[in-house]
This record gives C-alpha cells, structure tokens and sequence, in this order.
C-alpha cells in the first residue's frame, strides 16, 4: 500500500480494536474519577488516600510505559498486548473486591501495571501499521475521536455505576470489556516486531520508575508535612539523582530503552512539550472537575456527569476539527492554539469558582477547556509518533504516552495540593498560567523542520 494512500478496509478493524484498547485504560481513569468521593465514604479514605488511589495508578503507568513499549518492540505487539489485557482484568477485579483505602491503591498500583502493557502495545500497533502523513492525519484523527467518545460515555457510565451500581462495578465493568478485547486482538492484530533484537535495559527501567516514585512522593507529601521539611527535601533531592543517574546509565547501555539522541530535536522538544502541557492542564481535569462539580457544587455524581457534557463533547469533536485545520495550518500552529484555549479553558474555570453557582459559566469553561484538549488529543500524538521510525513503534508509543501520563500525575498530584491548600480557583489559576506558558515553548520549539 502506498504510504498517503486510505487504509485498507481490513485494516478499519484493526485501527478500532487498537485504538479501543486505548479507550480502556481512558474509560477506567475517568469513571474512578467520578467515583472518588464514594470510595471516600463508603472506605472513610482521608485526602491523601484519595490522592494515592489516582497516583499509585498512574505512578506504575507512567514508570513503566517505556518498558512496556520497548518490551513490545522485542517480544511482540500482538503478545504483550495481550499480556496487558489480562493483567489489567485481574487487577480490576481485585480493585473491584478491596476491603479498604489501602488494599485498593496496592491494587490500582499494580492496574497501572497492567493499563501500561495494555496502552503502549495498543499505540504501537497503530504506528507500525499507518506511516504516511495523510494516513496518519486521519488515523489519530480517528483515535482522538475515539478517545473524545470515551470522554463523552465514560462520566455518565461513572454516574450510572455511582448512583445505582456502586463504586466497585467501575472496576469491575473492565472485566466483560477486556474479554471482548482479547477476542478481537487475537483474530484481527497480526504480531509484529521490530527489525532488530535488542536487550532489555533492566538497569533503565528500576532507576525510571524509582525516580518517578520519589517525584510523585515528593508532591504527594509536600503539602502534608511542609515543602520545606527535610524528609521533602530529601525525596525532592533523590528524584532529581535517580534522574540523573537514568541519563547517565542511557548514555552508555548499547540497546537504552530511551533514545536521548530525539530530543536534540527540537520538533520532537515540542511535541513532548505539547504532550505533557496538555495532560497536565486539559486531561487531568477528567478527574479533578467531578471533584469540583460534587464537592464545590453540590453535585450528585450523575449530576456531574451530565454536567461535564460541554468538555466531553468538545473533547470529542475538536480531533476532526484538528483534522481540517492540518490542511492550511502547521503542526505547532494547531498545538500553540490548542495549549491556548486550554489555558484560557482554566482561566474561566478559576471566574467561575469566584461565583457562586454560575452553572452557565461552570459550563462555558468546561466547553473552551475541552475544545483545546480535542485539538491536543490526537495531534499530540501523531506529533511525537511521527518522529520516530515506524520500526522503533514501541518506543514512540511509549514516549508519548509517558510524557501523556506523567503530565496526568504532575497535574493531578500538583494541583490537588494547591487545592487542598488554596481551594479550587487557585489550582484552576495554577492549571491555566502552565499551558499559557508551555504554549509559547511549544510553538517556538516546532517552528525548527525537523533534521531529514
């Protein structure tokens, strides 16, 4: 097939069931979300329990998606794919079965785990089949869509299961859902590998995930016991070492698990730039605005649902509009305006918490907020998945969908401790000057034509 040429009608299920897989791990983060403050009763969880049922998931997620990706390129997409979906069952039933705060965030820990070698084998099916431009416009076109009709279902579905099913069927819905998914990725994926066998790197994948668990422990504590204190300074200054060493040790393995060589690029600078503001600012809000809506309104959790249709609905229909832009304006044009409407998305939302109220407003910014995080979606994507080689699939997927989730876990660990500190207009305030300011990056870094 040539590389601009439309897909193959065969490969329409393939691109559905891989970007579904996608839409699992999107489904589970967002209807937790919702159902947060019923764990919070029904298992008298305190703030930093709350905090740690979100973080421990998405601390495992964001260690290990490289890992996960770069294991993916060496043992096969189809295999680890499915690896992904059966881990991800068990644990969801775990989750579903656990007696208090702490047996839930062990296992939502090791459901990261899990959504990890679900999401970046996902992703890397997709690379490796789609490689032209136009092909690949439409493709993540077609995935962020998927991933904005997710948005759409998945605080309803929260709602539904809040209201008339309980907290535990949020984990326990994942179980039909991963069978189907099994079923289909092993009639329609054909397994791939990358050219080349590499070895793992073991030593880049512990210093990763133990830098990533000092930084998240870092923000998680900070609040409570002072950013000032010693044990802070301490997990602060451990991060910041394991993160060197991390560089240092890829530097010198044959086979890193992370190519340092792509961010000499600028366009890929950018990308991930882009990738990680958008998490942070825009997806992060799927689970801090049903806190909002039912702590600082006086929502029910199907109440909020409904109420978050404007940024779930712009979330799903901005991807095709990114789409049509492509055509007459450059990538980091559509990223500069994308990481604008959602600094000013925040900006609003921050008004409207002044207000008391103000459901028209509340509204509003939620529309503006999620029509820049529809334009990010699948253009962040396509941007850091088309800077690498369609062979390196594994390892583009699992460095976008890193910079995705570790932009989630900064933001949500990060503003969570400006809220519980300053209340919400400060976090949205806080969310809004980030993408303000991570916009200028972006759209000076990618403005530089990546090296041919």
């Amino acid at each position: 097939m040539h590389a601009d040429s439309p897909p193959r009608p065969s490969s329409t299920p393939l691109l559905l069931t891989a970007s579904l897989g996608c839409a699992v791990t999107v489904l589970d983060t967002n209807v937790v979300g919702i159902v947060l403050p019923a764990i919070a009763r029904d298992l008298a969880a305190t703030f930093a329990d709350i905090e740690w049922v979100v973080s421990a998931y998405l601390l495992c997620f964001a260690a290990l998606l490289l890992p996960a990706g770069a294991i993916a390129d060496r043992a096969g997409r189809k295999r680890v794919l499915l690896l992904g979906l059966a881990i991800f069952a068990a644990t969801s039933l775990a989750c579903g079965a656990a007696p208090d705060a702490r047996a839930l965030y062990l296992a939502r820990a090791a459901q990261g785990v899990g959504a990890a070698f679900l999401l970046a084998p996902s992703l890397a099916v997709i690379g490796h089949a789609f490689h032209g431009e136009r092909e690949r416009a439409r493709v993540w076109a077609f995935w962020g869509t998927i991933m904005g009709l997710t948005m759409v279902c998945s605080p309803l579905i929260g709602g539904v299961i809040s209201r008339w099913l309980g907290w535990r069927w949020a984990f326990y819905v994942n179980l039909p859902v991963c069978a189907g998914l099994a079923l289909a990725v092993l009639r329609l994926v054909p397994e791939s590998r990358g050219t080349a066998q590499r070895t793992l790197d073991l030593p880049g994948i512990v210093l990763f995930a133990a830098a990533m668990f000092a930084f998240t422990w870092t923000l998680i504590s900070g609040p409570a016991d002072g950013w000032t204190s010693l044990a802070v300074l301490a997990r602060g200054t451990a991060a910041l070492a394991l993160f060197a060493l991390f560089v240092a040790t890829e530097r010198r393995v044959r086979a890193p698990m992370l190519d340092l060589s792509l961010f000499a690029q600028r366009r890929f600078v950018g990308a991930v730039a882009a990738m990680l503001a958008y998490a942070a600012c825009a997806q992060v809000m799927a689970s801090l605005l049903p806190l909002y809506l039912q702590n600082a309104r006086g929502a029910t959790a199907l109440e909020a649902g409904v109420r978050m249709l404007p940024f779930a609905l712009a979330m799903l229909l901005l991807p095709m509009a990114g789409r049509r832009l492509a055509a007459f304006m450059a990538g980091y044009r559509i990223l500069g305006l994308g990481l604008a409407l959602v600094g000013a998305g925040n900006l609003v939302m921050m008004w409207a918490a002044h207000l008391p109220g103000n459901r028209l407003l509340d509204a509003a910014g939620m529309a503006i907020l999620g029509a820049g995080g529809g334009l990010l979606n699948g253009e962040t994507q396509k941007a850091i998945m088309g800077t690498v080689p369609p062979e390196r699939a594994g390892m583009a997927s699992g460095i976008s969908t890193t910079s995705r989730f570790c932009g989630i876990l900064l933001g949500f660990t990060g503003i969570g401790a400006v809220v519980a500190e300053a209340g919400f207009a400060h976090g949205f305030l806080a969310a809004g000057i980030a993408a303000a300011l991570a916009s200028a990056i972006v759209v000076r870094c990618m403005r530089t034509p990546m090296p041919r």
